[in-house]
Parts: structure tokens; sequence; C-alpha cells
């Protein structure tokens, strides 16, 4: 009886690995399975630890998590080339932006998150279950971006976090996933908080995914992601008069960076 499970076992992951390899759907769908179960597990391992070393809800837990999810890449092969981390060295609060391109970044956050850094995400990541009790333990905090009238109210009070907790603030400007290879046009609201707290902006770049990673053609497989971390760009003297010249700057500078980590320097030049 023993041996015939075992059989049966054997045979079941035979038939898996052969419709892997024959199959890209079958090949992305067991790839995310595995992604978000390995997220949920996880999280719901990690909560206890958090909650035990920190007391609950603080910026603190993120070293926790960060050592957690930075194995992740392992199970996938995905491998990171990072430069310029120096750039986050700099004294007092600070705005970080990023692309966003698919739920892999959290990964990619994780591998370079600086200490003391919160990040500000969609308020239906509350309701995702241990994942959701995660990122609230680990200081998230959560808008709604759906009435504008309450981002507008969160993003104030996100400035009065900086400058009383003394940390930096990551913000996806793109307001949404973007897996196409190039950059949406970025939304202002982190801009205006840079100015308004007169904080520098730190731009921070991912390599496209699309070699290795693209829901619609089914791909998921191993690969490179390179990042950069741009050096600081000051807002002090700004006023809200300089919050569109100074998003703008910082969508060319890092859509510039992202075709050139991509290896598509050529697009930065026909685009601009």
């Amino acid at each position: 009886m023993g041996s015939g499970w075992v059989l049966w076992g054997a045979a079941a992951l035979l038939l898996l690995h052969v419709l892997m390899a024959v199959s890209p759907a079958v090949n992305f769908a067991l790839r995310m399975g595995f992604y978000y179960l390995l997220f949920f597990v996880s999280s719901a391992l990690t909560a206890p630890v958090c909650i035990l070393v920190n007391g609950g809800r603080t910026v603190k837990n993120m070293r926790i998590i960060k050592t957690v999810v930075k194995t992740f890449k392992y199970f996938f092969g995905l491998r990171f080339e990072v430069k310029g981390l120096e750039n986050f060295n700099v004294e007092g609060p600070a705005i970080i932006v990023s692309n966003h391109q698919s739920v892999l970044d959290m990964m990619g956050l994780m591998e370079v998150l600086p200490d003391d850094c919160v990040q500000v995400g969609k308020k239906e990541l509350m309701y995702a279950g241990t994942v959701g009790l995660i990122i609230y333990l680990g200081g998230v905090i959560f808008i709604n971006r759906k009435s504008t009238s309450s981002a507008k109210m969160v993003m104030a009070e996100v400035a009065k976090t900086m400058a009383t907790d003394n940390v930096k603030v990551w913000v996806y400007p793109e307001g949404t996933r973007n897996c196409t290879g190039d950059l949406l046009p970025f939304k202002k609201g982190a801009f205006h908080l840079a100015v308004q707290a007169q904080v520098p902006v730190i731009p921070v770049v991912y390599s496209s995914f699309t070699t290795f990673y693209n829901p619609k053609k089914n791909l998921f497989t191993s690969g490179k992601i390179k990042v950069e971390v741009l050096p600081p760009i000051e807002t002090k003297g700004l006023t809200s008069d300089d919050v569109s010249d100074l998003t703008d700057r910082c969508f060319r500078t890092m859509r510039e960076t992202l075709f050139r980590l991509s290896g598509h320097p050529s697009e930065a030049k026909d685009s601009s």
C-alpha cells in the first residue's frame, strides 16, 4: 500500500513536470499559485514573530518581513543586480518613488528596502488574509484610491508621520501595476507630499520584467532584475507651483533609466 502511494506520487510529479515543460499556461498557473501560497504561508508564520519581537504594528517589523521575503527569489530563479544603495543615505525623511510592474514587485521592494521606510498601498490589501495582516504589522499606510478627499487626508497624515517618526515613505507614482516595459503617467500625490514636507525625492528603477514575466503570454521563468537607486532630487525651496515640473523631471529620469536597464536605450531617445 505504501509503495503504491509513492509510485502514484512520483507519477503525479512527473506528469506535472511534463505539463509545465510543454504548456506555458500550466507552468504560469503553477508558479503563480506557488508564489501566492508562499506569501500566505510565510505571512502566517511571520506575523506572530513580529508581534512577539516588536509588540504589534511598527515599521521595525519590516526588518523581519524583509529577511523572509528576500529568500523567495531562490524559489523562482530570480537574480537581482543592485546599484546606488548609498543614495538612500540622506539625513532625515524622504519620499522614495519607483516603477510598479506586477505582484513580483514585493520581492524587488524587499531586496533594497532601507530601514525606517513605510510603504503606501491600496486599502484593499488590508483584506488579503494573512498577507493583509503582515503588511499591516509592517506599518504600511493604506489609501483609498477611489476617494480623492480620503487620499488627500491620508497623505497629509503621512507628512506628519515623516516629520515626527523620521521615516522614509515608498510610493508607486504610476498608481497601478504596469507590465508593458514602459511607464504610465505619474500621479502627483507623492511629489506634492515631498514639496509640502520639503524632503528629497529618491527615484528607484527596476528593469522591465517582460523578458521573463508576462501574464498575457503565460510567461514566468527565471531571470535577472537590474535595480538602480538614483541620486536624491532636492525639494527645498520648491512650492506647489513647482510640483508639475518636479513630477515631469522625475518621470523623464526614471523612464530613461528604465530603458537603459532593460537594454533599450534607443527608446528613451526616440520618445524624447
